[in-house]
C-alpha cells in the first residue's frame, strides 16, 4: 500500500488530501500534517480583524472531518522534511515515512526582516493567519476608543497585495458606519510600481479601478515604497523612483496600523539541498514535482514562481484560489499515474482569479493565464463580488466539512464571473 504524505492542512493541504482519496480510492495510506488542529478559511481573516466575523466562525476542527475520508492527521507540525530517506520528522521527536510526499504548507511570515513589524513583538498587525486576525481585532477594539492615523499596506517582498486592499477599504467601510471616518487619515504603502499591480503587470484596468476606489474613499498611497522600520506608532518608508533610485523619505505616524510581510518558506523544507530556491520555495517541474526529488511534489504559496516582472522595489507573484485547485488536481493526477506504472504528464493552469471584498462592495479580476501575454484579462467593482466572497466562504467550509472534492473555481466562481462580467 502507497503511503502519501502531505504537508499542510490550509486550504492546498486539506484540498489536497480529499482529492487524493477521492480519486485514488481506499488503498492509500493517506497522513496530513498540520500546525495545530484547526483548518482556517484565511480568505476570511480580514474579516475576523474588524469583528464582522469569530475566530469559530471560519475554523473547522481537521482531525474529525479527515477521518471520515480515512485520512489520519498529525497536528504536532513538521520540524524537519528528509528526502534522502522519505521521511518527515515531527516537532515531538516522531517520523513518518512516505512514499510520496506532498508539500503545501503555505509561507513563513518574514516580519524579521523589518525592524519592529509584525505583531509578535512588533508594533502592525496581521490578517495572515486567523490569530493574528483575532489580535488585529483585539487591537482594533483598543483603537476605536482613541482612533487616529492608520496605515495599512505590504512589505519588500509581499507576493499577496489582496489582503491589504481588502483590509483598507473594509477599516474603511467599518468607520463610516461607526461614524468615526472623519477622525482617522488613512495611508496605504505598498511596494507595487502602481496601485493595482498585484504582483501582476495589472489586471484589466486594475489600476484604474482601485485609484478610483481609494481616490473615493479618501485613502492616500505611497508607491514603490520600502518599509525600512517601525516604531510603537511611527513608519519609516523609503519611496523610491522608477529606476529603483533613492526619491523620498517618509515618516508615517499611526495609532492602529497592518501590514502584510514577505514570505520565504517554512523551516520544514528550508536549507535542503535541491529542495528550494534561496529564499525557501519549493523548486517544481511543470509537473508540479521537485526535479531533484521526484516523489516529491508541492502546490501552492510554498512553491518558487518568478515574479511576473521585475519592479523597482521586490514583489512577488501571487498564488490565487484557482491556481492553488489547479496545481493540486495535476499533483492528483500524476501521482495517479505513477501508482498505475504510467509517465506524470498532468499541468497546472496557473490561471488567476481573485474576489476581493471591500466592506460594501467588492472587486474581481481575471487573469488567463496569470503570466503575460494572457487570453483573457479583465477587472470588475459590483456589490455582486462582495456576495459572491460570502458564499464562497461558506460553500468552502461546508467543502472542507464534507470532503467533497468538487473543483471550486472552475464549477462556480467562473461560472459567476462570466455572468457577471456583462453587468
Amino acid at each position: 500500500m502507497a503511503r502519501i504524505v502531505v504537508l499542510g492542512a490550509g486550504i492546498g493541504g486539506m484540498s489536497a488530501a480529499y482529492e487524493l482519496r477521492g480519486t485514488l480510492g481506499p488503498d492509500p495510506a493517506i497522513t496530513v500534517i498540520g500546525e495545530g488542529d484547526l483548518f482556517s478559511f484565511t480568505p476570511s481573516n480580514p474579516w475576523v480583524a474588524v469583528g464582522w466575523r469569530k475566530p469559530g466562525d471560519v475554523q473547522l476542527p481537521v482531525a474529525a472531518h479527515l477521518a471520515k475520508k480515512k485520512i489520519a492527521f498529525e497536528g504536532v507540525g513538521a520540524e524537519k522534511v528528509q528526502p534522502e530517506t522519505n521521511r518527515v520528522l515531527l516537532r515531538d521527536g516522531r517520523h513518518i515515512e512516505y512514499d510520496y510526499l506532498v508539500i503545501a504548507t503555505g509561507p513563513r511570515l518574514a516580519f524579521d526582516e523589518i525592524p519592529g513589524l509584525g505583531p509578535e513583538g512588533g508594533f502592525t498587525q496581521s490578517v495572515c493567519t486567523t490569530a493574528h486576525a483575532n489580535s488585529a481585532w483585539d487591537a482594533y477594539q483598543a483603537f476605536l476608543k482613541d482612533p487616529g492615523p492608520i496605515v495599512v499596506g505590504a512589505a519588500a517582498g509581499a507576493s499577496c497585495f489582496g489582503p491589504a486592499y481588502e483590509f483598507a477599504m473594509i477599516l474603511d467601510s467599518d468607520l463610516r458606519k461607526r461614524k468615526l471616518r472623519h477622525k482617522v487619515p488613512m495611508t496605504y504603502v505598498t511596494p507595487e510600481p502602481y496601485i493595482g499591480h498585484m504582483g501582476l503587470g495589472g489586471v484589466g484596468d486594475s489600476k484604474g479601478l482601485l485609484e478610483a476606489e481609494l481616490r473615493q474613499r479618501h485613502i492616500n498611497w505611497i508607491v514603490n515604497a520600502k518599509i525600512a522600520a517601525v516604531r510603537d506608532g511611527e513608519m519609516d518608508v523609503a519611496e523610491m523612483t522608477d529606476d529603483g533610485q533613492p526619491k523620498k523619505t517618509h515618516v508615517l505616524p499611526f495609532r492602529y496600523s497592518m501590514v502584510l510581510p514577505a514570505f520565504t518558506g517554512v523551516d520544514a523544507v528550508r536549507g535542503i539541498e535541491g529542495m528550494g530556491n534561496p529564499r525557501g520555495f519549493v523548486l517544481i517541474d511543470k509537473h508540479q514535482r521537485n526535479p531533484t526529488y521526484r516523489n516529491i511534489f508541492s502546490l501552492g504559496v510554498c512553491v518558487a514562481i518568478p515574479p511576473v516582472e521585475q519592479t523597482p522595489v521586490p514583489t512577488g507573484a501571487p498564488k490565487t484560489g484557482f491556481m492553488i485547485e489547479s496545481m493540486c488536481t495535476a499533483i492528483v493526477h500524476n501521482i495517479q499515474a505513477e501508482l498505475q506504472g504510467k509517465p506524470a504528464t498532468a499541468e497546472a493552469t496557473w490561471n488567476a482569479i481573485c474576489l476581493a471584498d471591500m466592506g460594501d462592495t467588492g472587486a474581481a479580476f481575471v487573469a488567463l493565464p496569470q503570466i503575460p501575454p494572457r487570453n483573457v484579462t479583465w477587472a470588475k467593482v459590483g456589490k455582486w463580488v462582495h456576495l459572491a466572497k460570502v458564499a464562497f466562504e461558506k460553500y468552502f467550509l461546508m467543502k472542507m466539512k464534507s470532503g467533497n472534492t468538487e473543483p471550486v473555481y472552475e464549477k462556480y466562481v467562473l461560472k459567476l464571473l462570466g455572468i457577471m462580467r456583462t453587468h
